[in-house]
């Protein structure tokens, strides 16, 4: 599996702070295991992000994603719940 970062996320990211990164790293790296690993709480989206899916962070964060690929997953936001989803 390939994972490919959008530039928005990667400026989201880094807005993060420490812990909310090292958590989405720890993630990641479940996610590049089994991309519906339960622990993910991985599901798709509708209206704005659809064809996507998202993944649970931690907390009130969450990561979204599309399926690029067979074996590509593009990440595309990172944010909590109520900035992602609101407007």
């Amino acid at each position: 599996m390939k994972v490919v970062f959008h530039k928005n996320f990667k400026k989201q990211y880094k807005k993060l702070r420490k812990k909310q990164q090292d958590k989405f790293n720890e993630q990641l790296t479940v996610f590049l295991e089994n991309p519906f690993s339960l622990l993910l709480g991985s599901h798709p989206l509708q209206g704005r992000y659809d064809g996507c899916r998202s993944i649970n962070v931690g907390g009130d964060l969450r990561a979204i994603y599309e399926m690029a690929e067979k074996d590509v997953a593009y990440f595309i936001a990172i944010d909590t719940h109520s900035k992602l989803y609101s407007s």
